[in-house]
Formats: C-alpha cells, sequence, structure tokens
C-alpha cells in the first residue's frame, strides 16, 4: 500500500498520474490529505478514483484514545497505525501556541534505564507521513486551532530513524504543506554522536535537545545503554560542533534520580563540562515507573539544591513544567497500559 502522507505534492501528482489520472487530482488529493479527510469526504475526486485509494492508500495514523488531563488542558493520544502498532502523542496548551509532542518508532531501542518506552524494544520506525500523520490527527481532533510546535521527544530515537525523521521535517514545513515554521521544532536525542554531527550540517533551524542526564561517564553508563558506546566528552564535542554551525543552543535534558545524580556535586560537575557552551539545561524530575522501581524520584529539596547550584555556576536551568500527570502523561506509559490490560479504545470528542 501507498503511504501518501510520506510524499510530496509533486510526488502525489506523479503517482496520480501513473494511475491515468490528470495531475491535478494529486493536487486535490495532496489537500485532503493534509487536512485529515478521509477518503469518503474527498467529494471532488471521482467515484472511480476513490474507490482505488481504498485499494491503494495506507490509512494513515488515527486517534484511537484520547484522554484529557483535569489539572490542565493537556490531552495524551493513543494512535492507532494501519497494521495495527500503537503510538503515543501528548497535546500541551501553552499561551504562546500549542505543542505536540509526537513519536518517531514503535517503541524504542536505546534502553535508557528511567523510560517506559523502551521496556518492549523496538517494534519499527515510523515513516515520514506516519509521523506527519500525528500532527494532521491532531489538527483535525481540535477542530478550531491548530498545532504550532512540536517536540520529537515521544517513543523512539529520532536519530535511529534518521532519514525518515528528515523527511518528515521537510513535509512538515513545505509551504504547500503545513507550512510550519522548523523553528518551532525540538528534536530530542539520547546522544548518537555521528548523527548529531551529521544533523548540524542539514542547514534545517530545530533546537537539538541532548538526553544527558549525568554528569560523567560512570553515572551514565549505569541509566543508559548508549553511554557504553559515545562517551559525554564526544557528545559535548558533537554539541559544540551544532552550535558552531547553527549558532543555535543546545539544550540538555536532565532526568534528575534521587541519590543518584541530582546532589550539588553533581551539578558542579555537570557546571564545569557546559563551561562556554552555548546551552541550557532542562531538569526532569523523574517519573517513576512501576516496572523499574529501583529509580527513585528526587525530593523537591533535591531539585532546588541542584537548580540553585547551577545557577551559581552561571548555568541557565529550568525545571520542566509537568504537565499531564493525572494521564499517563510521561513517554510510553499509556501505550503500555493499555497493551498490558486490554483497555477498550476510547473515541475521542
Amino acid at each position: 500500500m501507498t503511504d501518501l502522507l510520506s510524499m510530496s505534492r509533486e510526488e502525489i501528482c506523479a503517482w496520480i498520474k501513473d494511475l491515468g489520472y490528470p495531475a491535478f487530482r494529486g493536487q486535490q488529493i495532496h489537500a485532503w490529505l493534509i487536512r485529515g479527510a478521509d477518503i469518503d469526504e474527498m467529494t471532488n475526486i471521482p467515484l472511480k478514483l476513490r474507490e482505488e485509494l481504498h485499494a491503494l492508500m495506507q490509512p494513515p495514523p488515527r486517534i484511537d484514545m484520547c484522554v484529557k488531563s483535569q489539572l490542565d488542558d493537556t490531552e495524551k493520544f493513543l494512535y492507532r497505525l494501519y497494521d495495527g502498532n500503537l503510538i503515543e502523542g501528548v497535546l500541551m496548551r501553552y499561551k504562546h501556541g500549542n505543542t505536540l509532542c509526537l513519536s518517531t518508532q514503535v517503541g524504542c531501542r536505546m534502553g535508557c534505564a528511567f523510560c517506559a518506552s523502551t521496556l518492549e524494544g523496538c517494534v519499527r520506525s515510523l515513516s515520514a507521513g506516519e509521523m506527519l500523520g500525528q500532527i494532521v490527527a491532531v489538527n483535525r481532533h481540535m477542530g478550531e486551532g491548530r498545532v504550532n510546535n512540536v517536540v520529537l521527544m515521544g517513543s523512539g530515537e529520532p536519530f535511529d530513524n534518521y532519514d525518515n525523521v528528515m523527511r518528515f521535517l521537510r513535509l512538515m514545513s513545505s509551504e504547500d504543506g503545513l507550512n510550519m515554521s522548523l523553528r518551532g521544532v525540538s528534536l530530542s536525542t539520547c546522544g548518537l554522536v555521528p548523527q548529531m554531527l551529521r544533523f548540524a550540517d542539514e542547514g534545517l533551524p530545530v533546537t537539538l535537545s541532548v538526553s544527558l542526564h549525568a554528569p560523567n561517564d560512570e553515572i551514565r553508563r549505569k541509566i543508559m545503554r548508549v553511554a557504553q558506546r559515545y562517551t559525554i566528552d564526544e557528545v559535548m564535542a558533537a554539541a559544540r560542533h551544532y552550535v558552531s554551525r547553527t549558532g543555535r543552543r543546545v539544550i540538555f535534558e536532565y532526568a534528575m534520580i534521587g541519590d543518584l545524580n541530582c546532589e550539588p556535586r553533581h551539578a558542579d560537575e555537570l557546571a564545569s563540562r557546559l563551561r562556554h557552551l552555548q546551552c541550557h539545561v532542562n531538569l526532569i524530575p523523574l517519573n517513576e515507573i512501576k516496572e523499574k522501581d529501583a529509580l527513585k524520584a528526587p525530593t523537591p529539596a533535591q531539585v532546588q539544591r541542584f537548580m540553585t547550584q547551577l545557577e551559581r555556576r552561571n548555568i541557565s536551568v529550568t525545571r520542566r513544567r509537568e504537565m499531564g500527570d493525572d494521564i499517563q502523561g510521561a513517554c510510553g506509559q499509556l501505550r503500555r497500559h493499555v497493551l498490558s490490560e486490554k483497555t477498550e479504545p476510547i473515541t475521542p470528542s
């Protein structure tokens, strides 16, 4: 089946011409697809062509479950893919716009000790169209308003699906597509150094977020499998290369784990590594996962001391705003709950 959402408007026009239809039908189909329309809603398309699309077109991701937080306006989505696989997304509403956290893979093979997405490994990577389809589905779900910003921080390691992610970024920013600004995109990596270096040369004004989570290799190897391959020094060198090539600061994500990486001495060591680097640290108090109960969340006092110590060392730092705590907002939790409990899908309103 053909994944039309992974194709540009020009590619769809060429595909439709190969089927024996005029190119303008491809333009019409493309316009319907980015609006999230079903095939039967494409009323200006001949019935015969619509029937062919049913047979030939890969169905885009659809929202199978939607849960809304009672604490804020955050919504958690469970999408069902054409092959029955499930992925997650989170819509966060801010004063400056709507931000969608989307997935790049079904599961993840990076094996980070604190992440629910990686518990069953990586089933497969998503196509560019399956990433784009998450935005399209949420835009349609919202009715009024649209997704303004995107964070590639859902299930999966974006740089483990490099080519499809780059194609997705170019499709979402295309003027004849969603026409979204890449300056509103953040891409998070656990630190795949070769891909970080490659990404710096792509010429895309995307914010690079690096999941660091430790001030030294000894601690990092305890919680991140990727640290067995790339040292923090190598990750830092790649981050500095990114800054020098793009002029954009790097965001370092730092999951705070009680009794492991959140003492003032750890903050001092981290600050030393970040010295003279254009960057910002985003502190993330651990979301405890019952399957990984050896890892504990830090106390509020530990978080505050860590922040204060970084600020004293002139490091830009914030604590991530906690959103969607009551709807399993953290990456991978809802999908895992549904797969284990066989929860019946909830039809979104």
